[in-house]
């Protein structure tokens, strides 16, 4: 079983609109619902490829009822932890047809990134920032996910931190991890992401963007080497049509894309940690789950919504993305 923690869980929330009127009233054509937060979507592609998964994080409120009912509906198994706030919404006002909510780090974001636009369309993203979440909740998490590593085979940790959760939880749970031997993944953007190598994760994997802040001296490669530095495993950089860069004790290995794919990169960084995920489980070499994460990455920018990803075009690049 993967385990994936997503600590600030949303109910992502899309109004499609035949065209927007940015500065007068609009009709919503379709709206649509859906539980999200990277782990959430990470355990998505996961199941979609046959792998026992559950999901943990906090969730409280009407809206964590919400995102609770989505996974249940969607058969995905999980044991989040009660808070007493209400979970956050995330929204998206899009021209139908355009980008899904589903990722609360923005455009941008390179793999991973968040709202996409789409050909003559736009799109605007409004995120919450999340419930305030107790010391004694937190310590409540801490207590499940120790629990929940009795029978995980790997761990991923990833998106952003509501309110109240210390700066470097996301290192406590790797480090948690760690001592229970299981293998942790950590994706995550500033503090949290300073904070992660602490823990001794397996892997780190940042976008380019999100490297360049965590560490600004060099370039991608330094950044990684960086991280390793101070605690990570292995460290994976995802930067868009460019491929992956991945630093590691094997040595230091590059995807290389054969083309660019067009679409909403809303998931992709989640889809690709789904295939980093799996290759931990699978212990296979680095060139092979490099291929498979970055081939990932690509279909679930086919794809309409974070957490899916387009199985045609995952099954035409994977054979020709070259490891350099």
């Amino acid at each position: 079983m993967i385990l994936t923690v997503t600590l600030n869980a949303a109910l992502d929330v899309t109004y499609q609109v035949p065209r927007v009127d940015w500065d007068g009233v609009n009709r919503v054509a379709a709206v649509h619902r859906r539980a999200g937060g990277k782990g959430v979507n990470v355990a998505r592609v996961l199941a979609a490829l046959g792998q026992d998964v559950l999901v943990t994080g906090l969730a409280g409120g009407p809206t964590g009822q919400a995102i609770e009912a989505d996974l249940q509906e969607a058969g995905l198994p999980h044991a989040f932890v009660g808070i007493a706030a209400d979970s956050r919404t995330t929204l998206v006002v899009a021209d139908s047809g355009q980008a899904v909510a589903g990722d609360e780090r923005g455009p941008g974001a390179g793999a991973g990134a968040g709202v996409g636009r789409g050909s003559g369309g736009q799109t605007a993203l409004f995120n919450e920032p999340g419930p305030e979440v107790t010391a004694v909740e937190f310590g409540r998490m801490v207590g499940r996910f120790t629990d929940l590593l009795a029978t995980a085979e790997a761990v991923v940790i990833s998106g952003s931190l509501p309110r109240g959760v210390p700066l470097d939880a996301y290192a406590t749970l790797a480090a948690v991890a760690a001592e229970h031997g299981v293998p942790a993944i950590v994706d995550a953007d500033g503090e949290p992401l300073r904070h992660a190598p602490g823990g001794r994760p397996s892997i780190v994997k940042p976008n380019a963007e999100e490297l360049a802040r965590a560490v600004p001296e060099g370039g991608p490669e330094e950044g990684a080497q960086a991280l390793r530095g101070r605690g990570a495993e292995s460290v994976v950089v995802s930067m868009g049509a460019d491929g992956l860069l991945a630093v590691t004790p094997d040595g230091i290995f590059r995807a290389r894309m054969p083309y660019k794919v067009e679409g909403n990169p809303t998931g992709a960084g989640d889809s690709l940690v789904a295939g980093l995920a799996l290759g931990l489980v699978e212990r296979s070499p680095w060139p092979e789950r490099l291929i498979r994460a970055a081939a990932l990455g690509a279909a679930a920018v086919a794809a309409p919504v974070a957490g899916d990803f387009d199985r045609d075009v995952y099954a035409d690049i994977h054979p020709r993305i070259v490891i350099a």
